[in-house]
């Protein structure tokens, strides 16, 4: 994924912080559980903002520890084991992977020889994974097939490239019913506002490269951002009127914290520029 979605520390209280971090750590050990060593090095902020929203709503949190994967001499506060967290485990093996691949596509052969490389190794779990989820495997393979098509038709409908996206991590909403429905629309729009962001930070880049990009497809080379940032904004709007409908228990401040913080932060870094800065900083307090 991209590592847009992010929490906003400054605000995050002292047990929202905890939440958020025994969730990462907790995701890193179920991806080395199930998937061995290579799996963790994929892990991000985006994969942890899933793993929150796939659990089951609790009241409150308790925590297990566990042995840290980057330093196994140190005990860190993880969640626990749980179905939403190997659901998330698995289906960010499997985005990963088939991000890799969609660059070895973009970058030609040389500048795709890195992503070839990991793909290869990231290959055993990918194929795993696939297995155990093969209906999201094969929704992100067509969406990004059908992505790949308006690519090289140079497509100048914004729409078009960023619904495809945006079906692609609807797909990582599981089962039907009122909470299928609140993560499916949660997802949609947050995929739309990830690939409209992406586009947006990469600009430059694709101008100078020559490379399809989206939004010089449909604005021109300098892009527009006053209409970009209309139509990121409505997206952010239905992501958050899809947070308020669900029930996420004790995790909701957390995720309020980061759709309606976070997020906004991140896409003015984008239009501004900071955002190759800002990517950089880590959330962990100084002193952990």
């Amino acid at each position: 994924m991209f590592g847009y979605v992010r929490p906003f520390r400054p605000e995050l209280k002292c047990k929202d912080y905890d939440l958020y971090r025994a969730t990462y750590c907790g995701l890193c050990r179920c991806l080395r559980r199930r998937y061995g060593l290579i799996a963790p090095m994929f892990l991000n902020f985006d994969f942890t903002f899933l793993a929150l929203l796939l659990w089951e709503p609790e009241d409150t949190f308790t925590p297990c520890r566990g042995r840290c994967h980057g330093n196994p001499l140190r005990k860190l506060p993880m969640c626990p084991d749980s179905p939403a967290l190997e659901l998330a485990a698995d289906e960010s093996v499997v985005l990963s992977w088939w991000k890799l691949r969609d660059s070895v596509r973009d970058d030609g052969f040389f500048g795709g020889l890195p992503a070839r490389a990991l793909s290869t190794v990231l290959g055993p779990a990918y194929r795993k994974a696939a297995r155990r989820r093969p209906e999201f495997d094969q929704t992100v393979r067509g969406c990004l097939e059908e992505l790949n098509a308006l690519e090289k038709e140079s497509c100048p409908f914004l729409d078009r490239t960023a619904d495809t996206f945006a079906r692609l991590l609807q797909g990582a909403a599981p089962g039907d019913g009122e909470r299928g429905r609140v993560l499916s629309q949660l997802l949609y729009h947050l995929g739309r506002w990830i690939y409209l962001a992406d586009a947006r930070d990469d600009l430059e880049e694709d101008k100078l490269s020559g490379r399809y990009n989206p939004v010089a497809a449909r604005y021109g080379p300098a892009g527009d951002d006053g209409a970009l940032r209309l139509t990121m904004d409505n997206s952010l709007e239905l992501v958050g009127a899809a947070l308020q409908l669900g029930e996420f228990g004790c995790r909701k401040p957390l995720l309020e914290n980061i759709v309606y913080l976070g997020l906004p932060l991140v896409q003015r870094a984008v239009f501004d520029g900071s955002w190759s800065e800002i990517k950089k900083q880590k959330i962990w307090r100084n002193d952990t």
